[in-house]
């Protein structure tokens, strides 16, 4: 079966597939119609995440990788609810964009996870919101 998932920095030494953290584990979501998966892709890069790629793959080279990496996977149906990422997302992740790899491993590599270890105060929020606008 065809799937789709989001990948970030296609092509690169430094390809990470997309995964969500729930608790203490990575779950990769494999989108059976690529317009659902161009929606969350499109979800994710107006919350600041790097431009992800969809790429059609076959579940079952998903499902082994995620075997091997201790992940878990779900398939998000073509004709189901939509999926919306979650508004809180780790602050430092395992894969980082256009950075060079620390390995020479050619599997796939973790991307960034979606859940918050510690939320920033609104007030600082507002700080950091002055000095950026302040740039400009």
């Amino acid at each position: 079966m065809r799937v789709f998932v989001l990948i970030f920095n296609v092509g690169s030494d430094n390809e990470g597939i997309h995964s969500i953290r729930a608790g203490n584990r990575n779950k990769i979501m494999m989108f059976e119609s690529e317009d659902d998966a161009t929606r969350f892709a499109l979800m994710l890069e107006a919350q600041d995440f790097p431009t992800p790629t969809v790429e059609g793959m076959d579940a079952e080279e998903i499902k082994e990788f995620c075997k091997s990496a201790g992940f878990d996977w779900e398939v998000v149906p073509e004709k189901g609810d939509l999926i919306m990422p979650p508004e809180l997302n780790v602050e430092e992740t395992d894969w980082k964009p256009d950075s060079e790899p620390e390995d020479n491993d050619d599997s796939f590599r973790p991307s960034p996870a979606s859940e918050t270890v510690q939320e920033i105060p609104n007030s600082e929020l507002d700080s950091i919101r002055r000095k950026l606008e302040g740039l400009l």
